[in-house]
């Protein structure tokens, strides 16, 4: 009597099918995938009064400079703003998604939004994705409850931390947190300490680059600094910029005159323009 075919159910965990496979193709010479390295410098710290967020404001896509002054501190709420790394579309289809839900929120409970609520929403949605979507967020504000800081990792782990780094300029700009920062700062030393910091990103990484967007965000109340600092000015500009030899020369001139009237016959009736 033959045996009945059972059909298990799938396995669980993780599927080392594969690597028998993946060894043999490299010991041919197969080359493994390379790693996508994306371009960005994003801080953020907490200080005396609230929260300040920096971000460089260059574009890339591989070795190609697609924006020099694009804006990388998104809006969330009046009173939450949030830096955004990885694949540009992901960061602005993310926090734009989560802003609008807020929104709804605010209209529905009549309540300011508390930086919980954003972090949770942003967090959850990365998690479905498991990574594919590739945005990695510095998220800050102030409430009710005080300011917050909170780094959002593209698999939607989260760290609460006092100052925070992300993107491919993030071991410089941490090497001047963890040299510089101390709690109570003010204002204006905040505000030196975060511009000191994307401009150890701009100036040591290719992908991080020319000018540097500050925000702060203090209790009720927030200062969105576009262009704060422009450390990369073009040394030699011309004083004459484009100019001509001499002007066009126009050859010849027609003018056609329209007719006044024309008739279109459609459907059997006539119409008039």
């Amino acid at each position: 009597m033959a045996k009945a075919v059972v059909d298990l159910p799938p396995k669980g965990g993780f599927s080392f099918d594969l690597c028998r496979r993946n060894g043999m193709l490299l010991k041919k010479g197969a080359s493994p995938p390379s790693f996508r390295k994306t371009g960005t410098t994003i801080v953020g710290l907490i200080y005396q009064e609230g929260v300040i967020l920096g971000a460089d404001t260059r574009a890339t896509s591989g070795s190609i400079v697609c924006d020099k002054n694009c804006e990388k501190i998104h809006y969330m709420a009046p009173n939450i703003y949030c830096c955004g790394a990885g694949t540009a579309a992901d960061t602005e289809a993310v926090t734009d998604m989560v802003s609008s839900q807020l929104q709804l929120h605010r209209y529905h409970t009549g309540r300011e939004s508390r930086v919980a609520t954003a972090l949770t929403l942003l967090k959850s949605h990365l998690f479905n994705y498991q990574g594919y979507v590739q945005a990695a967020l510095v998220l800050g504000g102030v409430d009710m409850t005080g300011p917050h800081l909170h780094m959002i990792y593209p698999h939607g782990s989260t760290d609460a931390l006092p100052f925070a780094t992300m993107g491919s300029g993030s071991l410089a700009a941490m090497a001047v947190f963890e040299s510089k920062y101390r709690e109570g700062l003010n204002k204006e030393e905040g505000i030196n300490l975060v511009c000191e910091a994307i401009c150890a990103g701009i100036f040591n990484d290719l992908g991080s680059g020319s000018n540097v967007d500050i925000c702060v965000m203090t209790k009720g109340h927030k200062e969105y600094l576009r262009n704060y600092q422009v450390p990369n000015t073009r040394a030699h500009v011309s004083s004459k910029e484009f100019t001509f030899s001499k002007k066009t020369e126009v050859l010849s001139t027609k003018i056609v005159p329209l007719r006044e009237k024309i008739e279109v016959i459609e459907d059997g009736d006539a119409m008039e323009e």
